[in-house]
């Protein structure tokens, strides 16, 4: 696979081609998330194999379109301070995220969701360069990854599949495969290497066994649950780090004008200054 600029991939590096092909399809639109999904290829690749020729030929130019990236970015705070690019890179992929479980629950199974919940789980990936993940984001990815796998091979059997979280089982989805399945090329009239996820038709419910993050699904108006300060509360430099990061996470909610997930957050955000507690 050759990008834009850059060498055709070396075959010890075929792991980070997903993230490289996800970083060209949202560029346009998404060009913070592409950066982040090019620094994840990089420091992936780097770890696989740095000293091959050929492979150390390809990073180099991968390093050299990430410094190009950054200043055309210029001062754009999701590139210039991380917690702004995490919160930034995650509110996008959980939209992808509840975008298909949203598809998946109505029922409607096509290529367009399938790579959704793909492209949802290999985004939570590339929010390791901002350090380890939550257990709700890995709950997620994992949850995203399956029903890819699970559904694709549904579709490629000409089997129709069952909504909703049935049971992981160790299923492995391969975008690369084309799935032949009539079912699944009538209902998609888009191209598999480029898709668009609608923002105003995400589910309301859990799912169970997979725990959506607080604030994503509820509604705008849900009441703030924020006990009453009952004495001196004294707060960490890692309570007010926290305290920010939320802050941060909703103001790059607003940016999708995603109200119930930025006042779910700042509401974190006063419950933690107020109590002391998340």
């Amino acid at each position: 696979m050759a990008a834009s600029g850059l060498p055709p991939l070396p075959p010890p590096l075929k792991a980070i081609q997903h993230f490289l092909r996800t970083a060209q399809e949202v560029e346009k639109r998404e060009p913070v998330v592409a950066y982040y999904c090019r620094l994840y290829a990089m420091q992936t690749g780097m770890k696989i194999d740095s000293k091959n020729p050929e492979c150390r030929k390809f990073l180099c130019k991968l390093m050299d379109q990430l410094e190009a990236m950054k200043k055309q970015l210029g001062d754009n705070e999701a590139v210039t301070q991380e917690i702004v690019g995490c919160a930034h890179v995650e509110n996008y992929a959980l939209k992808m995220f509840l975008y298909a479980d949203n598809e998946d629950r109505a029922g409607r199974f096509h290529k367009n969701m399938i790579k959704s919940f793909y492209t949802a789980s290999l985004l939570i990936d590339v929010l390791t360069v901002f350090g380890e993940l939550t257990d709700e984001n890995i709950q997620h990815r994992k949850y995203a990854r399956w029903k890819a796998a699970y559904i694709h091979n549904c579709l490629k059997n000409g089997e129709t599949p069952q909504s909703g979280p049935i049971g992981l089982e160790g299923e492995f989805y391969d975008e690369n495969e084309e799935v032949g399945s009539p079912a699944l090329s009538n209902q998609d009239s888009q191209p598999s290497s480029t898709f668009d996820v609608p923002t105003s038709n995400v589910p309301t419910s859990n799912y169970t066994g997979i725990q959506i993050p607080p604030g994503a699904h509820a509604p705008a108006n849900t009441p703030a649950e924020v006990p009453h300060s009952t004495g001196e509360i004294r707060l960490t430099p890692e309570d007010f780090a926290k305290a920010q990061k939320y802050c941060k996470y909703a103001g790059s909610a607003l940016q999708y004008e995603d109200v119930s997930t930025a006042v779910q957050n700042l509401q974190k955000a006063l419950k933690l200054l107020t109590t002391g507690s998340e």
